[in-house]
């Protein structure tokens, strides 16, 4: 028997105009890995709004995380759209991780687009293009349908072999049988090969949370089962309770797709099988270009659907990192795009002082010297007007020792005490970044001299590393040298 049968669904039919309003949900990668900010969960504010002095992975920066405080208080209640956010100050100053732990605290469910403005310069498409689509991922439609579906635990996960039939050696995958487990009982499915396939897309495992729909085979990883949540100690895994209910049902699902999902979905070709139509898509490059006319016949679609009721826009959050390599064509779309009504809330950071506008350097009379339009940030003073402005400072040596301390806890690495205040001195006399950069080179180096058992990074590590690396004062300074040696000889 099949699994899959065909079955109605309350979901918006397609229009004429053939607008695809549900695109392939990506695939749920199961990794952890130790990033640069992987340890900021939220912003670290008290209920009252005032910052604390280590929560939630922030140490510093308390004055900057009240700001956005306050700012994700106004986001939340959508009194700001059309007023950018700036965070300004040195680099190494927690700019990134600030935007990054705005994105948490707003949850996942929120689109969170970063960028860096030197994105923009690509030769396979405009830079409005490149800006436009950006919104477009920052901006969230959240559609509401009930559909038929296969939903619980999976115990068995068996695909079955057969010859196969288009060669005289080698097997295929003729079914798959999975056992699904729910609170009221247990049912196990035989299922088509392509089902086979969605299921190791999702990388689904014995004791996943998982459900498939009736009409379509589409297979989503939910969690992993609650039932193994004290398996490990330290795992980043969603841990789902057991489903209730019946194994075959009908169940109201919520899919978070983004308006340049949607553009994506309709801009590329979606078929001809002859030979200039596959020809067509092997040499079309990478990247589409959206139209204005397609991303409106989109936005009608959308708007359809939200006065129905079936969907629910949810406004993003666009990060654009480096703002000043911006030119002044961006800039004036970026004012043109924060006055639409569909309009994420976005967030800009530079750590330029007063310099000039990219692209102005050229407006002056042919021949001159002009150096173009200076402007405070590299930012047109008319958007500049638009920002709240955030400052960031630069870390004290405490501070600096704390953001050490929780470093070397995430990344299993024992210090000792005093090699860990020569690193928070030395923080404070270069930068944040370079010491926290040094810190797993002098775990390898001390394990490589003392074994697996050694007493931790000590000070003669981090002297043999400052040798070896230099930072980035030291390394002007050598060029000054090379340069009035050049000068005297």
């Amino acid at each position: 028997m099949s699994a899959i049968a065909s079955s109605s669904s309350s979901a918006p039919q397609p229009n004429p105009g053939g607008i695809i309003t549900q695109p392939p949900p990506p695939s749920t990668l199961r990794e952890s890995r130790i990033a640069t900010h992987s340890h900021i969960k939220g912003l670290g504010l008290a209920d009252d709004g005032t910052a604390m002095d280590f929560s939630q992975g922030f140490i510093g920066q308390n004055l900057a995380r009240e700001a956005l405080g306050l700012h994700l208080s106004l986001l939340k209640l959508g009194r700001h759209s059309g007023r950018p956010l700036l965070l300004v100050g040195p680099p190494g100053t927690g700019k990134t991780a600030l935007a990054l732990a705005l994105s948490q605290e707003l949850g996942s469910k929120v689109p969170f687009c970063a960028m860096v403005g030197s994105e923009v310069y690509s030769g396979e498409v405009k830079k409005t293009e490149v800006l436009g689509s950006c919104f477009r991922r920052a901006i969230g439609l959240r559609i509401k349908e009930t559909k038929e579906v296969y939903e619980g635990e999976v115990t068995e996960l068996t695909p079955s072999e057969a010859e196969n039939p288009l060669s005289g050696y080698g097997k295929t995958i003729s079914h798959v049988i999975v056992g699904l487990k729910t609170v009221k009982g247990t049912k196990q499915l035989r299922l088509d090969p392509s089902v086979y396939e969605a299921i190791q897309k999702e990388r689904v495992v014995i004791g996943d949370v998982i459900y498939i729909e009736a009409n379509t085979g589409a297979v989503k990883r939910v969690g992993r089962s609650d039932a193994y949540a004290s398996e490990y100690d330290l795992e980043a895994e969603e841990y789902v309770p057991l489903p209730k209910g019946d194994v075959h049902k009908r169940k109201e699902l919520v899919q978070d797709v983004t308006l340049n999902d949607l553009d994506m979905a309709n801009a590329k070709p979606q078929g001809g099988q002859d030979i200039m139509s596959v020809m067509g898509q092997l040499v079309k490059g990478g990247r589409t270009e959206v139209t204005d006319k397609l991303r409106k016949e989109i936005n009608k679609v959308v708007d359809k659907y939200i006065e129905q009721g079936v969907a629910e826009l949810v406004p993003g959050v666009l990060f654009i990192d480096e703002v000043h390599m911006l030119d002044m064509e961006c800039f004036t779309y970026l004012n043109r795009a924060l006055e639409s009504p569909l309009s994420p809330y976005v967030v800009l950071a530079s750590n330029r002082g007063i310099c000039t506008i990219r692209g102005t350097e050229y407006d002056g009379i042919l021949g001159s010297s002009s150096e173009g339009i200076r402007s405070p940030h590299g930012i047109p003073i008319d958007l500049l007007d638009r920002c709240m402005i955030v400052k960031t400072s630069l870390y004290k040596k405490e501070e600096i020792k704390r953001i050490l301390e929780m470093r070397c806890k995430i990344e299993n690495i024992q210090i000792t005490g005093e090699a860990l205040d020569k690193l928070a001195e030395q923080g404070e006399k270069t930068s944040l970044r370079f010491v926290l950069q040094l810190l797993t080179p002098s775990n390898i180096l001390n394990k490589t001299k003392t074994g697996a058992t050694g007493g931790g990074v000590s000070m003669e590590d981090i002297e043999e590393l400052n040798d070896l690396f230099l930072d980035a004062k030291r390394s002007t300074g050598i060029l000054k040298d090379l340069e009035s040696l050049e000068n005297k000889y």
